[in-house]
């Protein structure tokens, strides 16, 4: 569940049906899988439901562990390139 998109949106007083037709969905539930995390939506819909949210597409939208471990290879690719001359591994 993207339960950063969720309660965004619940904190601004917006509805699934309100959140699904801006963007362009024939039905709430076509949003309301978005949150549930049913479906994955373009990167273009993401971008839609960010700006209705006034937040960050990556934040909305991003795993917690997807993000964890994007974290951790770039640290693990700053230490390669502060101990060696290449850092062509990262």
């Amino acid at each position: 569940m993207l339960r950063k998109l969720r309660d965004t949106r619940l904190a601004q007083g917006k509805t699934q049906s309100y959140m699904a037709k801006q963007p362009g969905y024939r039905y709430a539930s076509g949003y309301a899988n978005i949150e549930m995390g049913r479906t994955k939506p373009s990167l273009e819909k993401a971008q839609q439901i960010s700006e209705l949210l006034d937040g960050d597409v990556n934040e909305l939208f991003l795993m917690k562990s997807y993000t964890k471990r994007v974290k951790s290879q770039r640290r693990r690719c700053r230490n390669i390139s502060q101990h060696n001359d290449r850092a062509g591994s990262c």
